[in-house]
């Protein structure tokens, strides 16, 4: 048996402090020496790690889908039989959207897509986001004979608009925690076909 990766275990411990640092100072605001603070670490930690900023921040964009990914599991796990997946993902979502703040580093790669290794992960992880969203859109089409709806190929991309439009209501205060679950519900669930 092959020895353990300790660099890899050390990222998967400072990962999280690490995305929470991007999530409130953003990329261009949040220096490695802010990064060494709030991990409590000295910053050469971090470039053992890391070979730079734009690394950990990349990094911390794919943890915002791995994250994402395993809370979405754990509910699929945890529903009732009664609800199709995909309304199992739309029901947690209405109640607990952004509420760890992760989108902002979303948010904040946005502005460097210039970059081409930060808009790689960009992409791949609104890619993964859009995959799990169609394959369950389609899966309760499927059980619930939806018809006359826009193909989940496209449905799934709206959803992530939505996704995006209720955080960005939340972020500048333009809606309140009860209308952005009202939001994402009702009009989730026309675009699921429910």
């Amino acid at each position: 048996m092959g020895r353990p990766n300790l660099s890899e275990a050390r990222r998967a411990e400072l990962l999280p402090a690490v995305a929470a640092t991007f999530a409130e100072f953003g990329y261009r605001r949040t220096t490695t020496a802010v990064l060494a603070e709030r991990c409590a670490v000295q910053e050469t930690i971090l470039y053992r790690l890391w070979a730079d900023k734009r690394a950990m921040f990349t990094a911390s964009i794919e943890y915002v889908a791995l994250h994402s990914q395993q809370i979405w599991a754990g509910e699929l796990q945890a529903r009732s039989s009664a609800k199709t997946t995909a309304e199992a993902v739309l029901d947690y979502e209405a109640t607990h959207l952004g509420e760890f703040g992760l989108y902002r580093i979303l948010f904040a790669g946005l502005s460097e897509t210039d970059d081409p290794v930060i808009s790689a992960a960009l992409r791949k992880a609104y890619a993964s986001f859009h995959t799990f969203l169609r394959d369950r859109i389609r899966e309760h089409r499927r059980s619930r004979a939806a018809r006359g709806l826009p193909a989940a190929e496209l449905a799934a991309w709206a959803m992530l608009g939505l996704g995006t439009a209720v955080n960005l209501g939340r972020e500048l205060d333009l809606l309140s925690a009860k209308q952005r679950a009202e939001l994402l519900r009702t009009v989730g669930r026309q675009l699921l076909g429910s």
